[in-house]
């Protein structure tokens, strides 16, 4: 049976998506052109521009993809009845495991933020703030039960979401150290820093 037009244009799209993200991973959008992409994948430039007008829109389109791909997974995994301590936990380890399958568009979601124009900032600033306040609202419950001794959730927020983040540099899945191992030894830092005596 023949494909669809349309399902070739988006099988096409997801092309130019991928090797984008390869490309901006290993070698920075700024020198990326879309020359480059479209010969990773057998394409002219002309043809990207049907799917993308700009490098720009490509990058705004990864952005929020990934943004809202969090997004939703969080959601699907967050469970708001449970108490700040083990609400703190369970974002631990979401957190870890989600960032560790796609560390490609981590670095690029935080590494190419200057590269966005105004108007893409602002409108991806918006979705990582709402995965921030996540976070937040967790530090802030857990102050205002008295389980935590945190002494800003703000700056705590962007302080844990950073540590977090930074395992993308460094971790191996062949290393000394287990998954699960890592995750319990930040476990046990995060609660230091926010003031939860037992783990």
């Amino acid at each position: 049976m023949a494909r669809k037009v349309g399902s070739v244009g988006a099988e096409t799209a997801d092309k130019v998506r991928n090797a984008a993200v390869g490309l901006f991973a290993r070698y920075g959008y700024a020198a990326v052109s879309m020359r480059q992409i479209g010969r990773e994948i057998g394409l002219q430039a002309g043809a990207i521009y049907n799917h993308f007008p700009t490098k720009q829109h490509l990058l705004r389109g990864l952005m929020i993809d990934h943004m809202e791909r969090l997004l939703g997974s969080w959601d699907r995994e967050r469970d708001d009845a449970l108490a700040p301590r083990a609400a703190l936990i369970a974002f631990v380890r979401f957190h870890i495991r989600y960032h560790l399958q796609c560390g490609e568009e981590v670095f690029i979601s935080y590494m190419e933020l200057r590269n966005l124009e105004e108007d893409n900032f602002v409108e991806i600033g918006e979705l990582r703030r709402r995965y921030e306040m996540s976070l937040r609202q967790i530090l802030e419950q857990g102050r205002a039960d008295g389980v935590f001794t945190i002494a800003d959730p703000q700056v705590g927020t962007m302080a844990i979401i950073a540590m977090l983040t930074g395992i993308n540099n460094w971790y191996k899945a062949d290393g000394r150290l287990s998954l699960e191992q890592i995750e319990e030894l930040y476990i046990g830092m995060i609660a230091g820093a926010v003031g939860l005596k037992e783990i």
